[in-house]
């Protein structure tokens, strides 16, 4: 059944009264098959990026540069074109439709990339351990072939990562108690089975791709992902499939345009009073109050003698007057991107975890004690996770509740806080991940070693346990800084911008990682000829990774005094109520001007 954003359905239904066609919100009963769904989308994901950068490397023969560099780059785009998704979804086919497109072609995507492995003539024939030097590349069709199943789970990102938690937040009633209480319970079974997927991708998917069969444990995501396509379309006649309302990027591009126009315009004195302040009776966005930061943008809404109003009250021409609103809309967006800056900084840490603590784990003790299991290297992110998970829950019951008797705010910290310790946690991350790694590298060249890791060099006496510090570290980081993210970009943005604020924590991962493989080069390049070495080569122990480790450190202290100042001078997102208060004192009421 299809809604519009002001709540009137396109279908006829039972549950109507005079004056208004009522929705049929389904709430939990449509739930088997949303989470359902997005529990088997999670575990049909391609296991996780640390394993393919093995697959890369020992089944296409890849250098682990240019491995890293295809992940990156894979992981960047999937994340960015979450924007192009959110675009798409809100101003043309809506979350439903975006959705069915997406899932679909994220199986195709899982169904190229497994190919790659079950097929001979898709991927380069077997050379046990020789060197890359002996060992044959891919050819360009495989070459191809593979990057063809990369960019068709790229388009299954675009629709589903920024889509998922709006369309099952759309089942539910927002306008009464119980409906408000599923939404709240719906988002914690979101991040659950995500959470669960992920340790079950970690753990088991990982280890029939390492050690049992790379065509068979890339099968296992495809059929996976075939299951969560069959849930998905089995509960359609179920679902609230909200309406595409068109893009809010146009009421952002009037304000750029129009202040562009009228940039020679005296800046009024007081602003609140006399800009133009029409707002339109069925907008789901809150009244915002002026703020006092880009007011160059104030322009866009002074009215002049040649800008003409209709009866209703709006302008006749958005393109030449636009309202005080739509001004406060574009700072709210604006204010936010210094922020998300820092953010792209901070989340350098993560991806090194994804990428060459994989490294490290392999060229260490995998052993599991005196036994002769060996954990997958790839599975070491599992500790990254655990540490999230464990600490989620006594963060809201106990350490928020604490602080909130403590400071009186309703989160305990306010949203920039807790972004802020993540920052400082990445920096303690990295430098116990310098630590480890100058321990791992110290011992395999000083103590005898374990043997030979194919294509990289002599292994370390050193239990790869030591790499769970920086991984249960990083966890903290995700936990602070990342779903920090999310609320703050939730909140701060206009009601109809939520699709794209959903995207640019994904952008923003996407950044990260473009930054990495920038940054990477950078080091690779620097230190190829110089007298000390390559820091970053295929042998970790012939190289200095605990230097890479101190760079990305300093980073991230200076990201931290640069985020201090941008906390400093933001201001959040207000209601007209309380800035008449802050200015004229309590008051009932008070008609905006127009």
């Amino acid at each position: 059944m299809e809604k519009n954003a002001n709540g009137t359905t396109k279908n006829d239904e039972k549950s109507v009264t005079a004056d208004e066609t009522r929705i049929n919100y389904r709430g939990w009963k449509s739930m088997p098959f949303i989470i359902g769904n997005e529990t088997f989308e999670k575990l049909g994901a391609i296991g996780t990026l640390a394993n393919l950068l093995i697959y890369l490397t020992s089944v296409f023969h890849m250098k682990s540069i240019t491995a890293t560099t295809i992940i990156n780059v894979f992981n960047g785009t999937a994340n960015f074109s979450t924007l192009l998704g959110a675009f798409f979804s809100d101003t043309y086919f809506g979350r439903y439709k975006t959705l069915a497109f997406a899932t679909i072609a994220s199986f195709m995507g899982l169904l190229v990339i497994q190919l790659t492995a079950a097929i001979k003539k898709l991927h380069p024939p077997y050379c046990g351990s020789g060197s890359y030097d002996v060992c044959k590349g891919p050819t360009a069709g495989q070459m191809a072939f593979l990057l063809t199943g990369f960019g068709l789970l790229i388009v299954g990102a675009a629709g589903v990562r920024p889509c998922n938690l709006a369309f099952g937040a759309d089942q539910f009633n927002p306008e009464t108690e119980s409906g408000k209480r599923g939404i709240n319970s719906f988002f914690n079974w979101y991040f659950f089975t995500f959470t669960f997927a992920q340790l079950v991708s970690l753990t088991l998917i990982v280890y029939v791709q390492s050690n049992v069969s790379w065509a068979i444990g890339l099968g296992i995501p495809a059929i996976l992902m075939l299951i969560s396509c069959a849930l998905f379309f089995l509960g359609s006649k179920m679902y609230v499939k909200v309406k595409a309302t068109g893009s809010p990027l146009t009421s952002l591009a009037q304000v750029i345009v129009v202040a562009i126009k009228k940039r020679r315009l005296k800046q009024p004195e007081q602003p609140w009073l006399s800009l133009f302040n029409y707002m339109p009776s069925g907008s789901i966005n809150s009244k915002l109050p002026y703020s006092d930061q880009f007011r160059f943008l104030d322009k866009a809404a002074i009215v002049t003698p040649q800008d003409q109003i209709n009866q209703d009250g709006s302008a006749t021409d958005p393109w030449k007057l636009c309202t005080m609103q739509q001004v406060e809309e574009l700072k709210c967006v604006l204010r936010v991107i210094p922020i998300w800056a820092a953010a792209v900084i901070n989340y350098m840490v993560i991806v090194q975890q994804q990428t060459y603590a994989v490294f490290q784990a392999l060229q260490s003790n995998r052993h599991l004690g005196n036994s002769n299991f060996k954990i997958p290297a790839a599975s070491y992110i599992v500790f990254l996770m655990l540490s999230l998970t464990i600490w989620i829950p006594i963060y809201d019951r106990i350490v928020v509740p604490f602080l909130r008797r403590l400071t009186g705010k309703e989160g305990g910290i306010t949203v920039l806080q807790r972004i802020g310790i993540g920052i400082f946690l990445s920096i303690l991350t990295m430098l116990t991940s310098a630590l480890v790694e100058e321990r791992r590298r110290t011992t395999a060249l000083t103590k005898p070693t374990l043997g030979v890791e194919p294509r990289r060099g002599a292994i370390s006496s050193m239990s790869g346990l030591w790499l769970i510090p920086q991984l249960a570290l990083a966890g903290l980081v995700e936990a602070f800084a990342s779903v920090g993210q999310i609320e703050f970009y939730y909140k701060q943005f206009p009601e109809n911008m939520r699709s794209f604020a959903g995207s640019l924590l994904y952008c923003g991962m996407g950044a990260s990682s473009y930054l990495s493989t920038f940054l990477i080069s950078i080091v690779h390049r620097t230190t190829e000829g110089a007298a000390t070495g390559n820091w970053l080569p295929e042998d970790l122990n012939m190289g200095r990774l605990d230097y890479y480790y101190y760079i990305i450190a300093a980073l991230e202290v200076l990201n931290l005094g640069y985020f201090l100042v941008c906390a400093k001078w933001y201001r959040y997102k207000g209601n007209v109520k309380d800035s008449l208060e802050d200015k004229l004192g309590p008051t009932q009421s008070v008609k905006p001007t127009v």
